[in-house]
């Protein structure tokens, strides 16, 4: 759910949890802004580069052969085992337990499949596997809302203490400011005491009023509408507007209009009771430290990065950290395969109907006016031209113990997903968004974002 930055050569996209400041979003694709820049001033297309090494034994769902992209073509060859070992080398840097990518093209599929669910076993993931999918769940809140305005329910304009009380300036926030992330409400993530309290009572049960009454205590960061912030709070407000004009609880809601119509059957969003724990089979989640550097943009001090990389220094388990105080911004549980046609169906619209597809779509806006050019976001998703014959639509989730991606390119029918078990490399990169700049180098002609890798020693 939020984010921080790198340099395009260390960290394409950047933080998206359930507790960043500055989202997913924000700086996404921020960090690929010289390089995208570059590749759209200064060529259309290159020759795709191979790699030597080997598989390390995942088998993608479908392959095609290796070769040269034409002149043109937005879309690269995809070679499964070249496109395995990048994405072999790109997570044994970042150190990651375990990963998926998935990657659907007109091609064919291609999974990428790294390492192992839980440290000390081998036990590789696999489209299948479950995770927390953080703030990705806010493409389900914002879809739902959308879908209860298609029904006349509600409108996007309306005030939001129409609905929830007690909202700092509510009665001058509508329901689209908090979509588009517009309301300036304090984020209850960025609160130290919040993370403490996840540390100290992991197994806490959170109800949305409590984790309001944290935001609610701290003054707006900006009047409504004037400014764009990644803020949370946003989301917790939109679940109770949801649940009262929807009649029922959020989960349910999302498997009735959601999960069930679109075959979703590995998605949910458990009970608060029941949040800590995740469906089999699913992945462990792992970080480095306490909650404050997921949640409050904390970063890893000189001796805990060093330490993580001499392996003197190992991640805690986050599995089981009950995730209730995420909710409708970050608390559902999926699967790469559901996310994969999660993401698809709800762009090319298969889950509003033509009128308020195009409300949705037209909803982006730039994050920051200087920029009109650069990352946008509407409700609940964000959109970035990242080359020349590249867009995408996508969100980003991140909480303790697990980073995820998704997107999707209708204009080459193209769908990726990435999750990892890391939350956050030692370096602080987080970890499916680190990977993002290495699959995009693989999929697309006429970019190159990925560092190049440091050369191997021999000892």
């Amino acid at each position: 759910m939020p984010t921080m930055t790198d340099s395009p050569a260390q960290n394409a996209p950047s933080r998206t949890a359930v507790g960043r400041r500055r989202a997913p979003h924000t700086t996404l694709f921020t960090v690929l802004a010289v390089g995208i820049a570059l590749v759209i001033a200064g060529c259309s297309t290159t020759s795709e580069q191979t790699t030597s090494q080997t598989s390390n034994g995942a088998q993608p769902a479908a392959t095609t052969a290796t070769g040269t992209a034409p002149a043109g073509a937005a879309l690269k060859p995809i070679d499964p085992a070249s496109f395995q070992a990048a994405v072999d080398a790109a997570a044994e840097e970042l150190l990651v337990p375990g990963a998926v990518v998935q990657l659907r093209t007109p091609q064919g599929n291609f999974d990428a499949v790294v390492g192992t669910t839980e440290l000390g076993a081998q036990t590789p993931p696999d489209g299948h596997t479950h995770f927390r999918i953080a703030s990705n769940t806010k493409t389900m809140t914002a879809a739902l809302i959308v879908l209860l305005a298609q029904d006349g329910k509600l409108e996007f304009g309306d005030p939001v203490s129409a609905y929830v009380s007690d909202v700092p300036n509510g009665e001058n926030i509508t329901v689209a400011e908090l979509l588009t992330m517009r309301s300036g409400l304090y984020n209850y993530t960025s609160s130290p005491e919040f993370a403490a309290t996840l540390d100290a009572d992991p197994a806490k049960a959170w109800t949305p009023r409590e984790v309001l009454d944290i935001a609610f205590r701290q003054p707006p960061e900006f009047p409504p509408g004037t400014s764009y912030e990644y803020s949370n709070t946003n989301y917790a407000v939109l679940g109770l507007i949801a649940e009262k004009v929807g009649g029922r609880p959020l989960a349910e809601q999302f498997r009735d209009r959601l999960f069930g119509p679109l075959g979703l059957q590995q998605t949910s969003l458990p009970a608060a009771d029941d949040a800590a724990t995740i469906p089999d089979r699913y992945s462990h989640g792992y970080m480095y430290g306490g909650s404050s550097y997921a949640m409050v943009d904390e970063e890893y001090p000189a001796d805990m990065q060093a330490a993580a990389r001499a392996g003197t220094l190992q991640p805690l388990d986050y599995t089981h950290q009950n995730s209730s105080y995420a909710t409708a911004a970050g608390g559902a549980i999926s699967t790469a395969d559901d996310l994969t046609t999660w993401i698809r169906a709800l762009v090319s619209g298969d889950v509003l109907n033509t009128e308020y597809q195009q409300q949705w779509l037209h909803s982006l806006q730039p994050e920051d006016p200087s920029a009109p050019d650069g990352q946008q976001y509407g409700y609940g998703i964000s959109y970035q031209r990242f080359g020349p014959n590249a867009s995408m639509y996508y969100h980003g989730g991140e909480l303790p113990g697990f980073n995820s991606f998704i997107g999707y390119d209708p204009d080459n029918d193209v769908t990726l997903v990435i999750w990892t078990n890391l939350t956050l490399s030692p370096e602080g990169k987080t970890t499916a968004n680190a990977l993002l700049p290495t699959v995009l180098d693989e999929i697309y002609a006429g970019l190159s974002l990925a560092p190049t890798p440091a050369p191997t020693t021999t000892r």
